[in-house]
């Protein structure tokens, strides 16, 4: 039998956005994906925490932006344990949890440029297969182009920071982020005081 292919999306999503969803369907389509699931970083070790929206409400965002899309689960691996969320431990966790699975982790072309700074990431290559997101008539650069498979997508250049500041200065969202968390955002004031 078939091992299921699942692709993991990880990240900070402090917010959610389109960019996210099409990163992930994208990946599903051109790598023959059987799901993605979207795994929120508990504590990120590459950023600091001071700053990050709280951890029950970036659930509550994913959970609102793919709560309708079929293929797509939360997964919350990172925050049912303690200490700093690196990948070589998750991914290491969920093959042992799910020896029937093949994992694929879907990742922008600015972390796929970064991947010789990540924590271990010589046994990481070894486990997983990374899927990169390239732009447009842009190549990867990296040591582990041959653990990488490279897919486009068409640009979006949305990123969370600048919608934290849209938000901030009441500056238009819609068609950023899904209805439900431009709801969310703006009904908790999620990012008024930042």
């Amino acid at each position: 039998m078939d091992k299921q292919r699942i692709g993991i999306l990880g990240g900070t999503f402090d917010p959610p956005h389109i960019g996210h969803l099409m990163m992930a369907q994208e990946a599903v389509e051109q790598c023959k994906l059987d799901k993605v699931w979207f795994m929120p970083s508990a504590s990120p070790p590459h950023k600091k925490m001071n700053g990050v929206t709280a951890g029950n409400d970036r659930i509550e965002m994913v959970k609102r932006t793919i709560d309708d899309v079929e293929g797509f689960k939360l997964s919350l691996i990172e925050f049912e344990r303690e200490g700093p969320s690196y990948t070589v431990d998750t991914m290491k966790e969920l093959k042992e949890k799910h020896p029937d699975i093949e994992f694929f982790f879907i990742i922008g072309g600015d972390s796929v440029e970064a991947l010789h700074t990540w924590d271990r990431i010589d046994q990481l290559v070894e486990i997983i297969t990374f899927i990169g997101i390239k732009r447009p008539g842009h190549e990867f650069e990296s040591p582990y182009l041959d653990k990488i498979i490279a897919i486009e997508t068409p640009l979006i250049g949305i990123s969370s920071t600048m919608l934290r500041e849209r938000f901030r200065h009441n500056k238009n969202t819609k068609y950023y982020v899904t209805d439900e968390v431009r709801e969310y955002v703006e009904v908790n004031r999620l990012y008024d005081k930042r």
